[in-house]
């Protein structure tokens, strides 16, 4: 580091397998918020005295979810476009490079496709297992957050999805890409969201609040994409289309999920007042 300007030129690569399959740290980073995420959830489980059964399937609907709602809409919201021209590559972790399929891993997840596959597993796993939608959702809230700054911190050994040139003498060069210093935004976003965990833990140690279910969740939605609507505004655009927008598409995206959360938190904030 020179005059508060960090050079980062890290190989995203941590070994190779193969020759053609290699290890990153974002699959790495990206996987241990999941498990980690998980291991609260389990805590949070143990505390309560409630059933571990069927635990290891709601991990499963988390992966899936996750996985499959990030894909589906980075290239729907992202570029419809191209993946319309070439839909066996919206699965499959491929891409046709000098007319032969080369193995190149999923270049592109977007996080609010992400929370809309999240929800939606968590749906059909509670309709499966009878388990109470909302207080599953409280719980999920409070790991969330360590997942996500996990694979924000990905994004940053990835030296991808960074912000904005800092027009100072400070800042992070991503030098993979070019020599200007720029905001860290990688890592404002996983200091916001290991804040906003910090906030959740805190506030599931009240029964109050516990009982009021979907408070939390909805504290949790308002929270985290009141944030990421805030960081986008130092992030570079993903997509050239989004130049000629007033907000981009991450902010866009973030809108309906801030405005469920602040009905959540009205509603179940109101209900909690008329118990009393």
């Amino acid at each position: 580091m020179k005059n508060g300007i960090l050079n980062w030129n890290v190989d995203p690569v941590i070994f190779w397998i193969t020759d053609s399959f290699p290890l990153k740290y974002y699959g790495a980073l990206f996987a241990c918020g999941l498990l980690l995420g998980f291991y609260i959830v389990r805590n949070i489980y143990k505390k309560e005295n409630l059933s571990l059964d069927n635990l290891d399937s709601l991990l499963i609907y988390v992966i899936v979810g996750t996985v499959l709602g990030a894909r589906l809409g980075h290239c729907f919201f992202y570029e419809p476009d191209y993946f319309f021209k070439h839909p066996i590559e919206i699965l499959l972790p491929i891409q046709k490079i000098k007319g032969v399929y080369q193995f190149v891993g999923y270049q592109g997840l977007a996080s609010h496709g992400g929370s809309i596959g999240v929800i939606t597993a968590m749906i059909l796993y509670c309709r499966k297992y009878k388990v109470q939608f909302l207080g599953l959702l409280d719980k999920m809230a409070v790991a969330v957050p360590v997942t996500g700054a996990f694979i924000r911190m990905g994004n940053f050994m990835n030296s991808e999805i960074y912000g904005k040139p800092t027009n100072g003498n400070w800042g992070v060069v991503f030098q993979r890409d070019d020599l200007i210093p720029r905001h860290p935004t990688q890592l404002y976003e996983a200091f916001a969201y290991l804040l906003i965990f910090g906030i959740l833990l805190y506030m599931y140690k009240s029964e109050k609040i516990r009982n009021a279910q979907g408070l939390i969740f909805g504290t949790f939605l308002t929270l985290l994409f009141t944030a990421r609507f805030i960081i986008e505004f130092f992030k570079e655009n993903q997509e050239a289309f989004e130049n000629n927008m007033l907000i981009n598409m991450g902010q866009i995206l973030s809108i309906p999920f801030i405005l469920i959360g602040l009905g959540l938190i009205f509603w179940k904030s109101k209900k909690s007042h008329s118990l009393q």
